[in-house]
C-alpha cells in the first residue's frame, strides 16, 4: 500500500521526499530475493522505500542493508508482536521509542506496562508468567496494612525479596516480604515482637499429588496466610483447614507446638510421613503426619483449648 503526497512518500507517518535518481537493476534483484519491491529512492541517495510483498506496507531501508543483509518489514514484525501479545492475554500498544527491545502493553487488569518483547514471547509460549507491578504493589501494601505497617517502597539494598516498611510507631526498616505475610518479624524501633503477639496452633489436611492424604500440624500468627503463601509448594493442591486453636502469644504457640510434636513422634512413630513422600508438594520437611492420626491430634488440641479457657476464666 503506497502512501504518497505530491513529491513525497509517507512512511510511518513521516513524509519523505522522493529522490529522482535511477534505481539499478541489481538493487531490484536483491529486493526481489528478499520479498520486497523498490518503490522509490527517498530522503537521501542512500535510502530506499521498500514495499513488502507479504503485507503491502512501506518501510524505509538503507541501501547497504538491502544489499548486504536482509531487510525486515517493520509492519510484519509489529503484527507478530500484536499476535504474541494477544496469545499472552495482553494488548500491544506501541513500540518503545527508547529501546528496540521493549514495547508498551495493556495488561488484563487494565494497567499499561513497559515490558521486554522477548519476555512476552515467552509468556505467549507458556514458559513464564507476567504480573502487574501496580497491582502487585497494591497487594503488598494491603499485606503491610493488615499487620500494622505501611509499605514504603523497594528494598534500599536492592534485594527483591525485601521491601522497606514503616511501622505505626514511625520506625522504618527493611523486612522480607515472606516474613510480613507470615507476620514473623519484630519492630526494631518500638520493640514490638511477633512472639509477643497472639498466635494459633493449626491443623491442615493436604491431598498430595500421589493421592496420599496427610496432616500438617504447626503454628502461625496467621494460619490462612501460612496456607496460601508459604506451605504449599504446589498451589493447585487441595488443602483444608481442620482446626485452629488460639494461643495468647507466639511464645506460647512455639512451646505448645514443640510439646505436641514430641508427644506424637514418641507415641506414633509410624504416623510420621517421610519427607520424600511430599517433596515438592510442601515447603516443609518435617511435622507431617498420616491422616489416620487426626482423631488423636484433635483430642490433644481439645485439651489445649480447654486449658486455655481455664487460664482465661
Amino acid at each position: 500500500m503506497h502512501h504518497s503526497h505530491d513529491n513525497s512518500i509517507i512512511i510511518a507517518g513521516e513524509a519523505l521526499p522522493v529522490i529522482d535518481m535511477p534505481i539499478h537493476d541489481r538493487w531490484r534483484e536483491a529486493a526481489d530475493r528478499r520479498g520486497f519491491d523498490i518503490t522509490a529512492r527517498v530522503a537521501d541517495r542512500y535510502a530506499l522505500a521498500l514495499t513488502c510483498r507479504r503485507c503491502g506496507e512501506l518501510s524505509r531501508t538503507r541501501l547497504f542493508v538491502l544489499m548486504q543483509h536482509r531487510p525486515r518489514c517493520a509492519h510484519c514484525i509489529e503484527a507478530a508482536w500484536r499476535q504474541e501479545a494477544a496469545s499472552a492475554g495482553l494488548t500491544f500498544l506501541r513500540r518503545d521509542p527508547g529501546s528496540t527491545a521493549y514495547a508498551w502493553y495493556r495488561l488484563p487488569c487494565g494497567h499499561d506496562a513497559r515490558r521486554q518483547i522477548g519476555l512476552i514471547t515467552r509468556v505467549a509460549a507458556g514458559e513464564t508468567g507476567l504480573r502487574c507491578a501496580t497491582c502487585q504493589e497494591a497487594v503488598e501494601a494491603a499485606e503491610a496494612q493488615a499487620v500494622g505497617w505501611e509499605l514504603v517502597g523497594p528494598d534500599p539494598k536492592g534485594d527483591t525479596n525485601y521491601r522497606q516498611y514503616r511501622h505505626a510507631c514511625g520506625h522504618q526498616q527493611r523486612i522480607a516480604r515472606g516474613n510480613v505475610r507470615s507476620q514473623r518479624f519484630d519492630c526494631a524501633g518500638c520493640g514490638v515482637t511477633w512472639t509477643a503477639a497472639p498466635s494459633f496452633i493449626y491443623l491442615f489436611r493436604v491431598l498430595l499429588p500421589n493421592g496420599m492424604r496427610v496432616l500438617k500440624l504447626g503454628f502461625s500468627r496467621n494460619p490462612q496466610s501460612r496456607l496460601q503463601h508459604q506451605l504449599l509448594g504446589d498451589r493447585d493442591l487441595a488443602c483444608h483447614v481442620l482446626r485452629v486453636v488460639a494461643m495468647p502469644s507466639g511464645h506460647d504457640a512455639i512451646r505448645t507446638e514443640k510439646r505436641l510434636h514430641a508427644r506424637l513422634r514418641r507415641r506414633f512413630p509410624d504416623a510420621v510421613i517421610d519427607a520424600k513422600d511430599f517433596a515438592g508438594a510442601l515447603t516443609v520437611v518435617t511435622e507431617v503426619y498420616a491422616e489416620w492420626l487426626e482423631a488423636e491430634i484433635q483430642q490433644l488440641l481439645d485439651g489445649i483449648e480447654e486449658d486455655s479457657d481455664d487460664d482465661g476464666a
